[in-house]
């Protein structure tokens, strides 16, 4: 049976990735390899460890402790985090990304899921409806890991041997985990706010325009892209996976619909408005879709009603 380490394990999307994993591959071969200590209780199911991947002995030691065969690197600082602290962002998203591929190199790892970003392109992208292959010029510490991510994943695969992949995720959306430091986090804070209070001031513009996915679809996107075949696939860590694109005031009028009287108003940071204006506001996913059969689940409408329902659960 496939031995599965999952790097960055206690964050947004290991928190939903690693109970998909568990259910497909075992409970018990799926280790959790999180930053954090003690690990949270529900990642207690399973084995858990601790790494930081800035630690090559770290890494190297997990793979080996574990007889992983598979590696998802989750582990990142997000992008507004990033900019503020350009040090430790690079330790993790350009060293992290090294360690983890010259480990699973060295100890005969059959392969590496590592996600890519939309912050992979930059202001002189096209914005709509972005191809998947186009200028990558990243203005943010974070997006230019990422195109790191992607070159070193590919020369991993084409050079080496060792199978790579990943998608370029959109901002994603989920409940379990509270959101944090990234420039897509207003749309999770959003439905604590309309929850909670009422209201919401979005520190993104009414009209920013940014592609999203549910985090159910990020999470069948990895799984998806990892189980694909080899031979059909002609890309590696730099695809397109598009779900929805939609604007805060536009999220806004969704949750009124369904909690009326619910309150938007904006105070813009400067900082994350200008990383999002810097990304695309709708992604082309046409390769995802004809070399790998790629298709979302949810919408804005039905994702929605999944966090609303999902998140006064939680909160009660």
């Amino acid at each position: 049976m496939e031995r599965i380490l999952v790097t960055g394990a206690y964050g947004q999307i290991g928190s939903e990735l690693i109970p998909a994993l568990r259910d497909r591959f075992g409970v018990d071969n799926v280790i959790a390899a999180g930053f954090g200590n003690p690990p949270p209780a529900q990642f207690l199911d399973g084995p858990n460890t601790f790494v930081d991947v800035t630690d090559y002995g770290q890494v190297d030691a997990a793979i080996r402790e574990h007889s992983v065969d598979t590696v998802y690197h989750l582990g990142s600082i997000l992008s507004a985090l990033a900019e503020q602290d350009r040090k430790q962002a690079y330790a993790v998203n350009f060293t992290g990304v090294h360690h983890v591929l010259e480990a699973a190199l060295a100890n005969d790892v059959r392969q590496v899921i590592v996600p890519s970003s939309i912050a992979a392109f930059g202001p002189e992208t096209p914005a709509h409806n972005t191809p998947n292959d186009t200028v990558q010029k990243p203005n943010t510490i974070y997006g230019i890991s990422k195109v790191f991510t992607e070159l070193m994943g590919n020369y991993y695969t084409t050079k080496l041997g060792l199978d790579v992949r990943g998608v370029r995720l959109p901002g994603i959306i989920s409940w379990k985990v509270e959101p944090t430091a990234g420039t897509t986090d207003y749309a999770v804070a959003i439905f604590y706010g309309a929850i909670r209070e009422g209201r919401y001031a979005s520190f993104l513009g009414p009209d920013t325009r940014l592609p999203m996915m549910y985090i159910p679809d990020a999470v069948s996107s990895l799984i998806d892209v990892a189980t694909a075949d080899f031979d059909r696939i002609k890309h590696h860590v730099d695809y397109n996976v598009s779900a929805m694109s939609f604007t805060p005031a536009e999220l806004a009028t969704a949750i009124e619909r369904r909690i009326p009287g619910f309150e938007m108003r904006y105070d813009v940071d400067p900082l994350r408005q200008s990383i999002a204006d810097s990304w695309p506001d709708e992604l082309d996913d046409t390769v995802a879709r004809h070399e790998w059969d790629w298709s979302p689940d949810y919408d804005l409408d039905t994702m929605v009603d999944d966090m609303l329902a999902n998140l006064r659960r939680k909160l009660a």
